[in-house]
């Protein structure tokens, strides 16, 4: 039998592969709660097994080499067993919320096997009401957020009819060896110049776009008040060592809600999300007693790159921005129009520049290197970054396993080195949910942050629509 074709990893994906650690798990998760009857194990365990061929990846293992000389790749698992990744646990009576956030944050809190694919599905059993769930988990290494929902609809049905496809046999195959791989970075090394050579025009032309004077002076300004920003005060006070432990909470809202807020007020739905999120830290900051005029909470906010024909895509296709949450302010309005100032002038062109710039930079850099500056990267402890907030727009369509209907499902987002608090935004249908992971010893007080996000909801909502600040205008529809 022939070997697969090299399939090496991206440069961002081998970052979030290298980042990991034992008290900074790097995978994305969910919660999905169906009706029942409950299924059985093994039921759930063949339908797992039968679907797999629509998502190659979830058999194949990272393969790396000592020293990190070569790029990782992924390579099909010679010895997959499907009860490795799909396994059961019962939730302790009365099988509440509270016992589900339980079990599911202890769950979340345990690494992925690295010798194995990365990703496991639980099957949650003892819920109130009938009820039942599945607990997913798949590495940041292979897919970012909107990735993983392309995933779950490839898994889950949207027919509520649909019969399960019939299991097919399937034998892996040899993976590359250590001389084909050698041999394969090194024709990667020798032709990467005139790979960056016939980007030239293209590369140029935008550079050209921004040599224009009125662009020039806009991306000056911009510079500027990225240099502002970053010199605002920030709640630094909330980064801190973490362990292993977790806690995970979360509260939704409906979707319509949220349109609401922005037809009335402005901005884009991801503007509403991050002012209430503003909201959340600013109570939590008064219940600490550290809240200051003046303060920001400053915020990862990963964007999206991933282009329309790119479903199903199993990688990372996001870039990320950083955002003040100016908890500092009263008023809920202004905080508001404070974001969407923010986020509007993130958008601006030249910050895509600088990141093509970068990603092609990196993608010379030796593996060993990656490694070795991904892992200092993400373990010394820094004060730039207190908390990552991700939106992700999820199903607008009913999903069904084994023709049980997914009534509601909870995002989990990682936390990592000095972030002690992360907050996932998912929806499905007309329901959004606000998924907070924090660090169990250090954020005791997390049902501050769930309570937050409730009355930030609340507050928007009761602020009439003549109320609105004169640079909050209405804006199209938008997320």
């Amino acid at each position: 039998m022939q070997p697969t074709p090299m399939n090496r990893m991206s440069t961002l994906d081998a970052e979030f592969y290298f980042a990991e650690h034992a008290d900074a798990p790097l995978h994305m998760g969910s919660v999905a709660v169906f009706d029942g009857p409950v299924p059985e194990y093994r039921d759930i365990t063949r339908l797992f097994a039968a679907k797999l061929p629509r998502v190659p990846r979830y058999r194949q293992v990272v393969s790396t080499v000592p020293g990190q000389l070569l790029r990782p790749v992924w390579a099909d698992d010679e010895h997959f067993q499907i009860r490795h990744h799909v396994r059961h646990v019962k939730v302790p009576a009365p099988g509440g919320d509270e016992q589900l956030r339980t079990v599911a944050a202890k769950l979340f809190a345990r690494r992925l096997d690295l010798s194995r694919p990365l990703w496991e599905e639980w099957l949650l059993t003892g819920l109130a009401d009938g009820r039942w769930a599945i607990l997913s988990k798949v590495h940041h290494c292979m897919a970012d957020g909107i990735g993983g929902n392309d995933l779950m609809t490839l898994v889950f049905d949207t027919d509520p009819d649909a019969a399960p496809p019939e299991p097919v046999s399937w034998v892996p195959a040899p993976g590359p060896s250590l001389a084909d791989r050698a041999a394969d970075q090194v024709r990667d090394a020798v032709t990467w110049p005139l790979r960056q050579l016939a980007a030239v025009p293209k590369t140029s032309a935008r550079l050209r776009r921004l040599a224009r004077p009125g662009d020039l002076l806009e991306y000056s300004r911009g510079l500027s008040e990225s240099t502002r920003r970053l010199a605002e005060p920030s709640a630094s006070f909330l980064n801190g060592p973490i362990g292993p432990k977790r806690r995970w909470a979360w509260t939704t809202t409906s979707l319509t809600e949220l349109k609401q807020i922005r037809r009335a007020h402005g901005g884009t739905i991801n503007d509403v999300v991050l002012a209430v999120i503003t909201g959340a830290f600013r109570d939590l900051l008064a219940a600490r007693d550290k809240l200051t005029e003046g303060l920001v909470v400053r915020s990862l906010v990963p964007v999206s790159t991933r282009g329309p024909d790119e479903a199903g895509v199993v990688a990372n296709r996001v870039s990320a921005v950083l955002a003040n949450l100016p908890v500092g302010e009263p008023d809920p309005l202004r905080r508001l129009t404070l974001i969407r100032q923010q986020m509007d002038s993130l958008k601006h062109r030249h910050q895509a520049v600088s990141a093509e710039i970068l990603t092609a930079m990196l993608g010379v850099s030796a593996p060993m290197w990656l490694a070795l500056g991904t892992q200092a990267a993400f373990r010394f402890p820094q004060p730039l970054v207190q908390t990552v907030t991700t939106n992700v727009p999820g199903p607008r369509l009913p999903l069904y396993v084994l023709g049980r209907r997914m009534t509601v499902l909870y995002p989990f987002v990682p936390i990592g080195n000095s972030i002690r608090i992360s907050i996932a935004i998912l929806s499905y249908l007309d329901t959004v949910t606000f998924g907070i992971t924090a660090d169990y010893d250090a954020v005791p007080d997390v049902d501050v942050v769930v309570q937050g996000i409730r009355r930030g909801l609340a507050e928007l909502a009761a602020q009439p629509e003549a109320e609105a600040s004169p640079e909050v205008q209405p804006q199209p529809a938008g997320t």
